[in-house]
């Protein structure tokens, strides 16, 4: 939609739509307002099914995450459950495909959101009780740890002015702060599955990433606006503070507080984002 509230597609992305799906899951799953369960309730039953046609590796995780945030209510739902499985295989299969031990990944390129397909599986594989399936997940993820840890330890995502292809040139800009994110999500998940401490250690990394501690040294989030800027970039900052970036870093913060309440010896700043 423009900004003179006019649509610019006929049809939206899938992408967008499985976001949708997240969000309408998260707020049914975890809202206290019944009225909005029941709202967010109906737009997901009815959002779910054109999934099956998806063909995006990223749609089909952000819609898997999105049915295991609808089963914190709904866990009898058979319909949704068919459908978990089927994407469930679907990346399965693409993992199958493509994995290799130097390169246990999904694709022959690791674009944008990478952490969201570790993320996916570690659920599936922990809700339906298939060990195989989590231990993909978990072995994906702990790639994307290794391959985006700095020397000195800090957080440097793949950039997305480039991405990396396998066997190419890795880009280390624009790093952007959904990646930071993703990876927060799916390791603060991880922990709470495993209990391994290292996941907790590795989250709080990334959202430091956000306050400073980043390969420039400069900090992404504002404290003086409440905004969160779009970009590190090679020599400086994407002064803009977009909605995806500020959701991205209060998404984070939100995800920091769910591991805090878990392990209380993970401690972030009080104040950060507090307004």
């Amino acid at each position: 939609m423009s900004f003179s509230r006019e649509w610019l597609e006929l049809r939206g992305s899938e992408d967008s739509h499985a976001r949708a799906l997240w969000a309408v899951a998260t707020a049914l799953g975890r809202s206290k307002n019944s009225g909005h369960r029941s709202l967010c309730a109906l737009l997901f039953q009815r959002g779910l099914p054109c999934v099956a046609d998806f063909t995006s590796p990223r749609a089909w995780a952000f819609s898997l995450i999105a049915i295991h945030e609808y089963f914190r209510t709904l866990s009898g739902d058979c319909v949704v459950a068919g459908m978990r499985d089927k994407l469930t295989t679907l990346l399965v299969e693409l993992y199958r495909a493509n994995a290799t031990k130097d390169w246990p990944w999904f694709e022959r390129i690791a674009t944008y959101d990478n952490a969201k397909l570790s993320h996916a599986l570690i659920l599936s594989g922990h809700w339906t009780s298939q060990g195989e399936i989590l231990d993909m997940g978990l072995t994906s993820l702990r790639w994307l740890v290794e391959i985006q840890t700095a020397p000195d330890g800090h957080f440097a995502p793949i950039g997305c002015n480039g991405f990396w292809r396998r066997e190419g040139e890795r880009a280390h800009f624009d790093q952007q702060p959904l990646e930071a994110h993703a990876m927060i999500s799916a390791c603060v998940e991880a922990f709470l599955i495993t209990r391994d401490p290292q996941w907790g250690e590795f989250a709080r990394c990334c959202f430091e990433w956000f306050l400073g501690r980043n390969d420039l040294g400069l900090p992404i989030y504002d404290a003086s606006t409440g905004g969160c800027r779009d970009a590190l970039l090679q020599d400086h900052l994407n002064e803009n503070q977009g909605a995806e970036s500020s959701l991205a870093f209060y998404l984070s913060q939100i995800e920091m507080l769910r591991l805090e309440e878990a392990d209380p010896q993970l401690h972030s700043e009080p104040e950060v984002g507090r307004r």
